[in-house]
């Protein structure tokens, strides 16, 4: 089983050389080529999650050189959960994509298989500067991914979002730098073994460097005040693009969970670096999306200020530090990533059906599959609003329910209600907009292919089956959290072949 780790890693590296290697190939071989290693890459997901579940932390040892020296790559529920949400979400975005908009330049599928090997590897690496470097691969294939069509919005966005990015990376390496220069090691496991026994001396330099860090991860996931990036980002990316970018900012809130509660918490005492700062950034963040989402006048940017929503969401949750909040924004990161995934590909579809401007008033109603457009509309609108009967709901009510008896409790109640609210309200508007006040002119529609309709289905039917089966996915959750905070076992796994 622990060669199968580095799969997640191999397939999409391997598939993207023969993509470049292929670049003069027809499309139809490229799709099959992509195709076939996204397929695989989410049934190597199930398998692992599948692994991951009796509770084991598997590790492979690049080269087999032993800990903390070599690259390490490590297994475990959480891990295992992100591979299998990014291996959904790629899946149904390629599939959206063969329907044409993967021919509007080159190198596209070579692309998004790079960009699923930075994902998965900072999701499996177990070594603080390899997290860097796939950081870098997966920001480098999402630069050319984002300026992907031409356009000069996409280009204007796509220089915000490199500009931000390379100042986050270079304070990644500085932080790198100061933990390295002070405790010798970057293996996550080490650093965190070496820094609950530092010298006092010493201890500042690793905080900092721990606040550091969060600022290059809350950049990532898109956290007031470094988050002004990912509307415009977001907004200008095609469909299948933007619905692969919905797991990027999971990318940074993974990244905050992971390295914060291993390296920069001392579980016996509860005591945690971030405690100070996370819950105010998360709830401010809540805030400025649902104002973004209020104020939009187009469906794609509600989609992206709705991204931001649920980034606030389920870091404030995480921000009260306590079990039953971390098993709440658990179950809610795997809804809120689907879901908005799917929302990003049917914005698209109507855009095809009323033009660019889409959410606004006196434009074309849609001639073509009005009653699906509709349908998945409102499936979509009752899910990310956090209403039952889907999984939103559940995680929004563990959510309140952990948060009582905390000081912070009244500051979010009243955001995370008011914010839902508000949410129904502008949803509820733009449904209106979009399928009722129409000047009853039809335009110049294109209707949605099968693969199209498909891909938007599977992304809000996976949203359906989270509430369905919600007594494993809640179990799943729980046993998740367990092994987060259970950090001594973490260690054990990846120093097992220490010298």
């Amino acid at each position: 089983m622990n060669h199968w780790i580095i799969a997640p890693i191999i397939v999409p590296l391997a598939a993207g050389a023969a993509l470049l290697v292929l670049e003069g190939a027809e499309a139809h071989t490229k799709r099959v080529l992509s195709l076939s290693a996204t397929a695989a890459l989410l049934l190597i997901a199930l398998m692992l999650l599948s692994a991951a579940a009796t509770g084991e932390q598997h590790t492979y040892y690049v080269g087999d050189w032993p800990a903390p020296f070599g690259i390490v790559l490590v297994l475990d529920r959480l891990s295992a959960l992100m591979l299998v949400l990014s291996a959904v979400l790629a899946c149904a975005s390629l599939l959206y994509a063969l329907a044409g908009e993967d021919e509007k330049q080159k190198d596209f599928h070579a692309l998004f298989q790079f960009q699923l090997l930075g994902i998965n590897g900072a999701f499996l690496t177990g070594d603080l500067f390899n997290l860097f470097v796939f950081f870098e691969i997966l920001l480098i294939a999402s630069y050319c991914l984002l300026v992907y069509g031409g356009g000069a919005p996409r280009t204007r966005a796509a220089i915000h979002f490199v500009v931000l990015n390379l100042a986050g990376s270079s304070i990644f390496l500085i932080a790198l730098g100061v933990i390295y220069g002070t405790l010798g090691s970057l293996n996550m496991a080490d650093v965190a073994v070496k820094a609950a026994s530092t010298d006092p001396h010493d201890a500042g330099l690793i905080r900092t460097a721990g606040l550091l860090l969060f600022v290059v991860f809350g950049l990532k996931a898109a956290l007031v005040p470094l988050g002004f990036w990912l509307p415009s980002a977001y907004r200008s990316a095609i469909a299948p693009v933007a619905c692969l970018f919905a797991i990027m900012t999971k990318v940074g809130v993974y990244a905050i969970l992971r390295v914060h509660t291993l390296i920069f918490a001392d579980q016996s005492t509860g005591t945690y670096l971030l405690a100070p700062w996370l819950l105010p950034l998360a709830l401010a963040t809540l805030v400025l999306g649902t104002i973004g989402v209020i104020t939009a006048s187009e469906l794609r940017a509600t989609v992206s200020y709705l991204v931001v929503v649920s980034v606030g969401t389920l870091l404030a949750a995480i921000g009260l530090f306590s079990r039953d909040a971390l098993i709440a924004a658990l179950l809610y990161l795997s809804h809120s990533t689907l879901v908005t995934g799917g929302l990003f590909l049917l914005a698209d579809l109507i855009a095809r059906q009323r033009g660019r401007d889409e959410a606004r008033l006196n434009r074309p109603r849609a001639v073509h599959q009005p009653i699906l457009l509709g349908s998945l509309f409102f499936v979509g609108a009752v899910a990310v609003s956090g209403l039952p009967p889907f999984a939103g709901f559940a995680a929004k009510l563990y959510m309140l329910k952990a948060a009582q008896g905390s000081a912070a409790a009244p500051w979010f109640w009243g955001t995370v209600l008011v914010s839902g609210v508000l949410v129904i309200a502008s949803l509820s508007r733009a449904g209106s907009a979009i399928f009722w006040r129409t000047n009853d002119s039809a335009g110049e529609a294109l209707p949605a292919q099968r693969c199209q309709a498909l891909s938007t289905g599977i992304l809000l039917a996976a949203a359906f089956l989270l509430m369905v089966f919600a007594a494993p996915a809640l179990d799943y959750a729980e046993a998740t959290v367990e092994q987060l905070l259970q950090s001594s076992g973490y260690i054990e796994a990846v120093l097992a072949n220490r010298v």
